[in-house]
């Protein structure tokens, strides 16, 4: 049996790693939303196409980095159960950080035809395949090396850092915007692109010294013959799709993060450089305040807080999108930054604990994996594309993508209603909480003995 005494819990290195992490996905994230708003659309489609269009086309290669995640899932989500969740995220780390640098290095509709926006989908696939065991793997490791009552606050790092992206990713992108259009177009977009490098020089030297947790350790130390994707898939099936279905208000974010910039920018003509403003200001606030709800998720529970942030960032969707028909700045401001900033930050930080405390730690990457992405993918196709195909092609219409934003966060609600509290157990006790008499039979069953010496 493996010597695990000598290895402790490290909760704050494990938070500091995924946060790093997390930062880098979400920094890609944004700078492609962003860009995909502003740029890619002009740069990668034919010229004689409707701008409405165009948006729509580069929305789509968006969406399709997310549509490939659920295979991604099935393939790290196991790997990180069984090998490590440290090794995913190396693996993950360098995936989404050359695919990032990449983009930015790519020929353009002009210069290569319709070869351009062929290898930007490509990219955004291996892209989208390295991104889907990133999260799960860090919210696990940062749970595992949590304190007991901290769990939701020490995993709401790893989404505080989805804010720490954006925030970056936008900030970067702001003096690029305000340079004249024909320098933006040559040469100033592919920047943000090509920084995504520092990120992951600064990741893999806080990672590589990461230890993993001593309860994989332990698992680790029973041979079972009994895959973890198989357990999952066999034993919690109906986990992965309330997770899945949860997941769905991350379709709020997306239409945030990506639509609402081109719906205010291409449809009502607002500035670029000041639109850019309003999901800064909300990272901002989400990066101090997304701990914050973590603790009071870790106080009143994981389910009450996801359900509270999840209603506020569905309803405040619509009089945000509102606002920017009106071309009323100071509203746009303050629902934006309600929407996005304090409701959605809300969700996004009980959500990590609220979902892996769902599985036996076992399991807890495959099931979480494939739940999360599962959910993101759906989301992330119907955020951004959905909304801008009810914006109608001139993209002046709010109402069809409010509506949408309601749906989703109608979806997440009544689905994480159904889930169990967790908050008053330990990790132990949610092993034996989250698992039927049957799978306990069946794991007992399949554990290998160890050959006795004669």
């Amino acid at each position: 049996m493996t010597n695990t005494a000598s290895h402790r819990k490290t909760p704050a290195k494990a938070a500091i790693a995924s946060w790093v992490g997390t930062t880098l996905e979400y920094y890609d994230f944004a700078v492609y939303g962003t860009a995909a708003a502003l740029v890619l659309n002009v740069l990668f489609f034919p010229e004689d196409l409707p701008d409405g269009i165009k948006v729509l086309l580069s929305m789509a290669t968006f969406a399709i980095g997310f549509v490939v995640r659920p295979l991604g899932a099935f393939i790290l989500g196991p790997i990180g159960d069984r090998f490590g969740r440290k090794f995913v995220m190396m693996i993950t780390l360098f995936g989404i950080g050359a695919c990032t640098f990449l983009i930015g290095c790519l020929p353009t509709y002009e210069q290569i035809g319709v070869l351009a926006p062929i290898l930007l989908t490509v990219i955004r696939i291996l892209q989208g395949l390295s991104v889907s065991g990133e999260q799960a793997s860090a919210i696990t490791m940062s749970l595992e090396h949590a304190p007991e009552r901290r769990r939701a606050f020490t995993t709401s790092f790893v989404t505080s850092g989805s804010a720490s992206g954006g925030l970056l990713a936008t900030a970067v992108f702001i003096p690029f915007a305000a340079l004249p259009q024909e320098q933006l177009l040559a040469w100033a977009w592919r920047v943000p692109f090509w920084l995504s490098a520092v990120v992951v020089v600064v990741a893999y030297i806080i990672r590589r010294s990461l230890e993993e947790p001593p309860a994989f350790l332990e698992t680790q130390a029973i041979k079972v013959q009994l895959s973890p994707l198989t357990q999952a898939t066999r034993f919690h099936w109906v986990t992965i799709i309330r997770i899945a279905a949860c997941a769905m208000i991350a379709g709020v974010s997306y239409l945030f993060a990506s639509f609402s910039v081109s719906f205010a920018t291409v449809g009502y003509e607002l500035d670029k450089p000041t639109m850019l403003w309003v999901p800064v200001c909300a990272s901002f606030l989400a990066i101090l305040y997304t701990p914050l709800a973590g603790l009071l998720a870790d106080r009143i529970g994981r389910r009450t807080v996801f359900i509270i942030g999840a209603v506020g960032a569905g309803i405040t969707t619509a009089p945000y999108l509102w606002a920017i028909t009106q071309g009323n700045w100071p509203l746009i401001f303050v629902l934006g930054i309600l929407c996005n900033g304090l409701f959605y930050s809300t969700a996004n930080a009980a959500w990590p604990a609220f979902f892996a405390e769902m599985f036996p730690h076992r399991v807890r990457v495959s099931g979480l994996a494939a739940g999360t992405q599962i959910g993101f993918a759906i989301a992330g196709a119907i955020g951004p594309v959905a909304s801008t195909a009810l914006a109608g092609a001139d993209l002046t219409g709010w109402v069809g993508p409010a509506l949408l934003a309601i749906g989703l966060m109608l979806v997440a609600t009544i689905s994480a209603a159904t889930a169990k509290e967790t908050r008053g157990h330990t990790l132990d006790e949610i092993d034996d909480l989250q698992q039927s008499e049957r799978e306990k039979e069946v794991v007992t069953a399949a554990i290998v003995l160890p050959r006795s010496v004669s």
